[in-house]
């Protein structure tokens, strides 16, 4: 089972302090490694084609829903927290997916790249699904990944699918700081502005205690972790996973 590998009792300056100085293999190992997908073994192999025949196509294979890993009171999940849920999609969609990431977990940020944009397209942005992302930091650079995402107010997703995209060039790098600042500027941060969202202890703070509520009350233990209307789904669903998921509840 996968934890924060950070004190809690970690103070604000050394949360800033520390971003010059975290191992790069800590970051991108500090995630659930539940996305990579088993690699078939024995398989007998495929015979011959028969040259007078035309090729035929294949058919695509049906998508099939990963099996659920556990159930939660939706009532219960959808409490608020410390922080309020930053969310996209409609308050009435049918489904409900909440999204346990993070920012510096490579798996996340493939989910983030890769089937986000098409699931926002076919179930969020025609008002059958909403996404509520919530806070699980491994270590002190998501943590401040995800300060900095707060910060930018309104600006919430924008500055996420960011960090995620460029997660190689900061979370990977010698100095985290710098490269989290360069980032901060490009998204109208100031020096100053950059420096006062990492020392609020009180956001430091909110952003633990969504992290600990998950790990307590519903399990999440690695990232990412999807709640899909009370189900429990752990790794980097597909496209075709979730729409699997999915088209049975609407």
């Amino acid at each position: 089972m996968l934890r924060p590998p950070f004190s809690k009792s970690l103070s604000r300056r050394n949360l800033l302090s520390s971003l010059a100085a975290v191992p790069a293999v800590v970051l991108l190992a500090a995630c659930s490694d539940s996305g990579e997908k088993p690699v078939a073994q024995d398989v007998e192999p495929a015979a011959p084609a028969d040259p007078a025949k035309p090729a035929t196509p294949a058919a695509p294979a049906a998508a099939k829903a990963p099996e659920a890993q556990g159930t939660v009171d939706m009532a219960a999940l959808l409490k608020p927290g410390a922080l309020p849920d930053a969310q996209l999609g409609k308050d009435d969609a049918k489904v409900t997916i909440v999204e346990y990431a993070s920012m510096t977990c490579p798996h996340c940020a493939h989910f983030h790249e890769t089937t986000l944009p098409e699931l926002k397209t076919k179930y969020i942005d025609t008002g059958k699904a909403r996404l509520i992302l919530r806070e699980f930091p491994f270590d002190p650079s998501a943590e401040a990944g995800f300060m900095l995402a707060r910060c930018s107010k309104d600006n919430y997703f924008p500055m996420v699918d960011v960090l995620f995209k460029q997660q190689a060039n900061w979370a990977g790098g010698g100095n985290v700081k710098d490269a989290l600042l360069q980032i901060s500027k490009m998204a109208g941060f100031t020096q100053e502005s950059f420096e006062a969202c990492l020392t609020d202890q009180k956001l430091l703070d909110d952003v633990r205690s969504v992290q600990k509520r998950g790990a307590d009350e519903f399990k999440v233990d690695s990232t990412p972790t999807f709640f899909i209307n009370g189900k429990t789904y752990k790794g980097a669903l597909s496209i075709a996973e979730m729409s699997a998921i999915i088209d049975p509840l609407l």
